[in-house]
């Protein structure tokens, strides 16, 4: 819907812009959109679910990207029904554009010292939560990495860094660490590490998710 709105109204109004659309190698359903996320979708970021449990032991969010959200859907599942943290699932369509106007926002900023500074898509995404963010996106590190100085929250980032492979999605997913086990369990280390959630906890989750600490770097850094 969105494409086809932007090249009508490329056409119409005669707009020098282009649109672009990405093709994944994965079939699933495309989820309904939620009300209200027109404009964080347009802009690179986007809350596509809500926390669900009212009296949570912790607090996380979970940024994922593509075919990743789904991943980072069945993570927050599993945050919130096993262990009792509170997780919000956001969506990433572009990390490009988030960092093109974060650092927009930031020089403006530094031009401007004596009035009140403005906030980039980001950092005004982020106002008011709480506990640790995970971003999990089945590009290298770096992309997502871009926007990491804007968000105030504790940070992991999850990506594809490494040797390229032939394998299935879920093998694959598992080996570079961007899959829901891994995501999930992201969420708990660094929580623990921020001392909001009890050791007890982070071991029952890593046996849970058969959590391999001998494993390989995929990296192959280490």
């Amino acid at each position: 819907m969105i494409l086809r709105d932007g090249f009508e109204k490329m056409y119409e109004k005669g707009e020098e812009i282009f649109y672009y659309l990405t093709v994944g190698n994965e079939n699933y359903a495309q989820p309904k959109m939620p009300k209200g996320v027109r404009e964080g979708i347009l802009k690179g970021l986007y809350s596509f679910q809500a926390p669900r449990i009212k009296k949570p032991k912790a607090h996380a969010t979970l940024i994922g990207s593509g075919a990743i959200l789904n991943e980072a859907l069945k993570a927050a599942d599993y945050l919130e029904n096993k262990l009792g943290v509170a997780t919000e699932v956001m969506s990433a369509t572009s990390y490009q554009q988030l960092y093109r106007e974060a650092t927009a926002v930031s020089r403006w900023n530094r031009l401007h010292p004596a009035v009140k500074p403005k906030r980039s898509t980001v950092t005004d995404s982020f106002a008011g939560k709480k506990g640790v963010c995970v971003i999990a996106s089945d590009y290298v590190k770096a992309l997502p990495m871009s926007v990491a100085p804007y968000i105030p929250l504790p940070l992991v980032i999850l990506g594809t860094d490494g040797f390229g492979r032939s394998e299935s999605r879920k093998r694959l997913r598992e080996y570079f660490e961007v899959d829901w086990r891994s995501i999930a369990f992201s969420a708990v280390s660094r929580l623990m590490r921020e001392k909001e959630l009890e050791p007890k906890l982070v071991s029952r989750a890593m046996k849970d998710l058969k959590i391999d600490v001998r494993k390989r770097d995929p990296s192959g850094t280490w």
